[in-house]
C-alpha cells in the first residue's frame, strides 16, 4: 500500500479534511496531508491553522494510492487553480487509480471532464460545475475511479468506502462500529 495525499488549500473545509485522516489512520491507512502553500501551515475556512505532514513538491506520484479533495470555499477553488495539481490528478487518472472529493471539490474533477458519463455527488449549488455528469445528490457516490461526498455530513461515510475499497468490508465495519457510527445513525444522528 502507498500513500493516500490528503491536500489542504487555504480555505479548506476542516471536518471534511479531520474526518478522513482520523477515519483512514485508523485503519492503518498511510496518510499524509498535503500543504497546497509554500508552508506546511494551512488555514482552513473556519480560520484553524493545521500543520500538514509536507510540502506539494514532497508528492510522489509513484506512491500515490489516492488523492482526496476536501472541499470547503475558498480552498475548492484554490485546489482547482492549481496547475500542478491538475497534472497530478490527470497522470493518477490515467493509470487507473482511486480519486475522491468531498463538498464542492467534485468540481474540480468535473471541470477537467474526468466525471463525464458517471455518477457523482456535491454540495447543492455546485451540480453544474460536474461536467458530463449525472449529478444524484445523494450523500455518497461510488463510481468508476471516484469517491465522492456531498458535503461535511458525508465525511464519514466516504471514510468508510475508502477503507472497504482498501481493506475490506470487515475493517471498515469494525472502524464504523468502533466509531459509534451504527448508534448514532439508528438515533437519528
Amino acid at each position: 500500500m502507498n500513500q493516500i495525499y490528503i491536500f489542504l488549500a487555504p480555505g479548506f473545509e476542516d471536518i471534511e479534511m479531520l474526518g478522513a485522516v482520523d477515519v483512514l489512520r485508523r485503519a492503518a491507512l498511510p496518510v499524509q496531508t498535503v500543504s497546497m502553500t509554500d508552508s506546511l501551515m494551512v488555514m482552513s475556512s473556519h480560520y484553524v491553522n493545521i500543520e500538514a505532514d509536507i510540502l506539494f513538491e514532497d508528492v510522489n506520484p509513484d506512491h500515490a494510492s489516492l488523492l482526496y479533495l476536501p472541499g470547503g470555499m475558498p480552498g475548492a477553488a484554490n485546489l482547482q487553480a492549481h496547475e500542478e495539481l491538475a497534472k497530478l490528478i490527470r497522470q493518477h487518472f490515467e493509470a487507473g487509480r482511486p480519486l475522491a472529493a468531498i463538498c464542492a471539490a467534485p468540481m474540480v474533477y468535473g471541470q477537467m471532464g474526468l466525471l463525464d458519463g458517471l455518477r457523482a455527488t456535491c454540495y447543492p449549488g455546485f451540480e453544474e460545475k460536474l461536467k458530463g455528469a449525472e449529478a444524484t445528490g445523494e450523500l455518497v457516490v461510488r463510481d468508476g475511479q471516484f469517491f465522492l461526498g456531498k458535503g461535511p455530513a458525508a465525511v464519514l461515510s466516504l471514510a468508510y468506502a475508502i477503507v472497504e475499497h482498501f481493506c475490506g468490508a470487515a475493517k471498515a465495519a469494525e472502524i464504523r462500529n468502533a466509531m459509534l457510527y451504527p448508534d448514532a445513525i439508528e438515533a437519528g444522528i
